[in-house]
């Protein structure tokens, strides 16, 4: 059997969902889908299953499939498990970081600055992700890092959906300060940043406010990438 159409799908979600294109509560239609993946429906059955093992698609009996949209509690729980993982995925990292894994992140830094500067969101969300799971995959902890991309991918959501109009990248910084943290070697700030990083995304995060899906599937899936007059919340 050919999974290459459910692997389209899968990846066409995630990269949307990562780039903050697809927002929240979009219904991701059968027929929609096989029209734009030219598959059958069964092939989107099996993709949209896949996604809601991953936590980040509802499946709801007699509706059809959704981006899921948490709640504020939710919202509370993925952050406080962001920060009990990523404590433990610094400690780790702090002893196996290299001069070219030091050299990779400063890069990555920088090439997220640009992207910000250019007002290019996709591109400084997906800078933004990628040092997060840059430091999992050197904690060499599999496990942790499979969390942490689930984690991660629920945290775009949530920032989406609960992200204050006009907010401004406050903490554009923390990244920078964390990889002088793993230059010094120094433990107890890099896990202090590390944590007070999150704890900042969290607290800006605006409840009353709820952002769900806007535009058409199509679009948000395929289609161009524009670059936002809404700043960027860094994960």
């Amino acid at each position: 059997m050919d999974a290459q159409p459910e692997n389209q799908i899968v990846r066409a979600v995630i990269d949307a969902i990562s780039e903050q294109r697809l927002p929240a509560g979009a219904k991701l239609g059968e027929q929609v889908l096989s029209d734009l993946f030219d598959c059958n429906r069964a092939n989107v059955r099996r993709a949209l299953a896949s996604l809601a093992a991953q936590h980040v698609v509802e499946l709801r009996p007699n509706r059809g499939a959704f981006v899921v949209a948490p709640s504020a509690q939710e919202a509370r729980e993925v952050f406080q498990a962001r920060r009990a993982i990523e404590r433990t995925i610094a400690r780790q990292a702090i002893g196996r970081v290299t001069d070219a894994d030091i050299a990779y992140l400063r890069a990555n830094i920088s090439a997220e600055t640009e992207a910000r500067t250019l007002r290019d969101k996709p591109a400084e969300l997906r800078t933004s992700q990628r040092f997060h799971m840059y430091l999992a995959q050197l904690s060499g902890n599999r496990i942790l890092e499979r969390f942490l991309a689930e984690l991660t991918m629920r945290s775009t959501l949530i920032l989406g959906m609960y992200s204050a109009e006009g907010h401004s990248c406050a903490r554009c910084d923390d990244h920078r300060g964390i990889v002088d943290a793993l230059i010094a070697r120094d433990e107890e700030l890099l896990l202090r940043l590390a944590e007070e990083h999150l704890r900042n995304l969290e607290a800006e995060l605006n409840f009353d406010i709820s952002t769900t899906s806007a535009g058409g599937l199509k679009d948000q899936l395929l289609g161009p990438k524009p670059s936002s007059d809404k700043p960027v919340t860094r994960l």
